[in-house]
């Protein structure tokens, strides 16, 4: 009863009881943010991690451009029944390269963190075009407006460039190469190889089928690649964090 009716003091004073708020509040903030300024990275290194390429990235902000994070997180959580329909839970380091991040919590569609590889690309061009013809019960929007889309690549140099001011860790090789890269990423008939070996595990495919290099082609390199960097049959945490 004696600390109940000590209590009533800060419950009766509403400058008290603020004074006393903002007190905790401010030994809460110092002791989770203060050790933040003495460590050189918060986000632990994992090998096989890189920037996008050229087309990739493309992709990606055609994908934030859609609104497609509006439905799909990419955010597997490590609890079992999301590890087992979604894969390998998600690790800070595979959004390191991100402006912005894709982590969210809204899934009115299903998590596409691992989505790389594991459908066609034929597939995804007929999810994108008409999401219903395969899966019945989707309510996405048709996007088969992207396969009409012409892009060259024009600007991705730029872009690049862009992306390596806030940290990404483009070389003058990858920046000088971007729209050889850009291009060559969806034309598996070219000479792909430096592509291959500036970013390991690209895929490389004309993804929409088409003659033409469009959004489409963009759009699906970027979903391809996701999930498929780390491997994670060799993946083991590092356990002093």
């Amino acid at each position: 009863m004696g600390f109940l009716n000590k209590h009533q003091i800060l419950e009766r004073s509403p400058t008290l009881l603020l004074v006393a708020s903002f007190l905790v509040v401010s030994i809460g903030g110092i002791v989770e943010i203060a050790p933040l300024f003495y460590l050189e990275n918060t986000i632990e290194k994992v090998e096989g991690v890189r920037p996008y390429s050229p087309l990739e990235l493309t992709g990606r902000d055609i994908y934030v451009r859609e609104g497609c994070y509006n439905c799909h997180s990419q955010m597997i959580r490590p609890m079992r029944d999301e590890v087992e329909r979604y894969g390998h839970y998600s690790l800070a380091a595979e959004s390191m390269y991100d402006h912005p991040f894709q982590w969210g919590s809204k899934r009115t569609g299903p998590d596409v963190a691992r989505v790389g590889g594991r459908y066609s690309d034929a597939w995804h061009v007929d999810h994108l075009s008409d999401p219903q013809s395969v899966v019945p019960e989707s309510i996405m929007p048709k996007y088969s407006f992207l396969s009409d889309v012409a892009i060259d690549g024009k600007y991705v140099q730029d872009l690049l460039e862009t992306h390596r001011m806030v940290g990404v860790p483009y070389t003058d090789e990858m920046i000088d190469n971007a729209q050889a890269d850009f291009a060559a990423q969806a034309d598996p008939d070219s000479d792909w190889d430096d592509l291959v070996a500036r970013y390991p595990k690209a895929v490389v495919s004309n993804f929409d089928g088409q003659a033409l290099l469009t959004e489409m082609d963009a759009l699906i390199a970027y979903l391809q690649m996701l999930g498929t960097l780390v491997d994670f049959s060799t993946f083991t945490p590092d356990a002093s964090r």
